[in-house]
């Protein structure tokens, strides 16, 4: 049996997202193996990010500084906008380097099951930041899923009075994704979607 403070930092770790009860006990029986090497700078880490976090008034990422690191990045292109719904989404975009603009997270989609209205969701502050003025060119970058499409046609029925470019992400086959092994949905799209081959 673990001592108390150890069980609650394994049960603290199970809550995570992706690890389960015994994926923390591994973590922690690691954790404490490598008191020096990982621990230590676990907890210095953990506590400079806890008491530094902020969300960024701008875009709604959640960094260290407010306005964020991206938001003060002076190399970014003010005039692109990218919309998504979480943090994550933010996250995984910016990862793949490709898109050189700015972003804005709403914070959710919009969902009558979930009870996730239109005020529930930053849309105010995307439109207030269109109506500035400086942005070309707004992509939905809303998740492939009923509510995410809902969310993405709301918006652009919002914004369409602003002379700004909406564009979307595509949707449809995967690169190296096998006919057989997708879903009807994506199968759907990747047919609506489809464009003439050129040579």
């Amino acid at each position: 049996m673990a001592s108390p403070e150890i069980e609650a930092l394994t049960q603290a770790l199970a809550r995570l997202p992706g690890l389960g009860p015994r994926s923390a006990r591994r973590a922690v029986l690691h954790l404490l193996k490598k008191r020096e090497a990982a621990l230590g700078p676990l907890l210095t880490a953990l506590t400079a990010v806890e008491e530094r976090l902020a969300t960024c008034s701008t875009c709604g990422n959640v960094d260290t500084t407010d306005p964020c690191t991206i938001c003060a990045d002076p190399r970014r292109d003010a005039r692109a906008l990218c919309v998504v719904e979480e943090v994550a989404d933010l996250w995984a975009l910016d990862r793949s380097r490709l898109f050189p603009g700015r972003f804005h997270v709403l914070g959710g989609r919009l969902s009558a099951l979930e009870g996730v209205r239109p005020e529930d969701l930053s849309i105010d502050a995307l439109v207030r930041r269109i109506e500035v003025g400086g942005i070309d060119e707004v992509v939905l970058a809303m998740n492939a899923t009923l509510e995410g499409q809902t969310t993405a046609h709301y918006l652009a029925e919002r914004i369409e009075r602003f002379p700004v470019r909406v564009t979307q992400l595509a949707h449809g086959l995967p690169v190296g994704g096998e006919l057989d092994y997708l879903d009807e949905g994506t199968l759907a799209q990747a047919l609506r979607a489809r464009r003439p081959v050129t040579s």
